[in-house]
């Protein structure tokens, strides 16, 4: 295998023109699989299209499970997460990172963990710093880092974050981009075999994840009553926890005060939920003469509502561990 077998890269802000840009100046027999985030959050997105018609290589959203494939260019979709798992493209609308999902640092923290030394990192144009984390992972398991000169970035700031915080193989301006990677997907740029980083157990559970995957642990518990952070004590055998506010609680009251506050969080959740089922099924009555392919779309919506309305209802109301002092 290639030392560059697959390119990630990640933009933002004056992304859509550097990508043409850059894909533009590409081969059609360029050899490598290209992974692209752009921060579109959840609006409809044509990047493809853009991306296809700019340079002779196709583009697609990436569909869960779909295989990596070499000489295309697979973007990740509206509001999903795009990471590698198991040499396959697995998306998820899991929780926002770096305020945006899709977001760069989970695909980037994948293709490090599934390719090391084979993969090739590209930071473009953007603000702030997204994308800084998952380039240094890629650079720390061998994998080469590159991104674009701040100067000649629309927005320098994810750029520039690169450069002060990565040991960076390439910075250079997206004119001399295309020849660059080019030259890194025909392995001209060291040549020597890598089987794939096996990851740490630690990195395992903070890897990106699936829907469905782990929580991290918290790193603080708040008060139930304000949403302030608690702090512990010990007064003799009692833990007590207070915030700076001036609520405090025993262990076991702390327990029923949280379970309290979760109940009224999901029971609000069970009446947004049924609210949207309402709204669903109104505008399916609304459209159901002019556009009954739409009323029976919103039918779906309607009906999809208020089944996860009684699930969740169903959940809320399952007997629940209560911890008890001994007397």
């Amino acid at each position: 295998m290639a030392r560059s077998s697959i390119i990630a890269i990640g933009a933002s802000a004056g992304g859509v023109s550097a990508l043409r840009s850059l894909v533009s100046g590409l081969s059609e027999t360029f050899p490598a699989p290209i992974l692209v985030v752009l921060h579109i959050g959840a609006q409809p997105s044509e990047l493809p299209r853009l991306l296809s018609a700019a340079g002779p290589l196709p583009a697609e959203h990436a569909e869960d499970g779909q295989p990596i494939l070499p000489g295309h260019i697979h973007v990740a979709p509206p509001d999903r997460h795009m990471i590698v798992v198991d040499g396959r493209l697995r998306l998820s609308r899991g929780p926002k990172v770096n305020c945006a999902r899709p977001a760069i640092d989970p695909l980037f923290r994948s293709v490090a963990e599934s390719f090391g030394r084979v993969a090739v990192g590209v930071i473009l144009t953007g603000n702030l710093n997204d994308g800084t984390l998952g380039l240094f992972e890629i650079a720390r398991r061998g994998g080469i880092a590159v991104a674009q000169d701040p100067n000649d970035a629309a927005y320098p700031g994810m750029p520039k974050s690169a450069a002060e915080h990565v040991a960076l193989d390439y910075c250079l301006c997206l004119a001399d981009m295309p020849e660059l990677l080019a030259e890194l997907a025909a392995g001209k740029e060291g040549k020597e075999e890598a089987m794939p980083i096996r990851p740490l157990q630690s990195e395992i559970e903070h890897a990106p994840q699936i829907e469905g995957g782990p929580f991290e642990r918290p790193t603080a518990i708040t008060c139930p009553e304000c949403g302030g952070a608690l702090r512990s004590s010990a007064v003799g055998p009692i833990t007590k926890f207070g915030c700076h506010i001036g609520h405090s609680y025993t262990a076991e009251t702390m327990a029923l005060a949280q379970f309290d506050k979760m109940e009224r969080v999901m029971r609000s959740a069970v009446r947004f939920l049924n609210e949207r089922a309402e709204f669903c099924l109104q505008m399916a009555e609304h459209t159901y003469t002019a556009e009954p392919c739409l009323s029976a779309s919103w039918q779906a919506a309607s009906r999809q509502a208020l089944d996860r309305a009684y699930k969740l209802r169903n959940l809320v109301e399952q007997d629940w561990i209560t911890p008890e002092a001994a007397g």
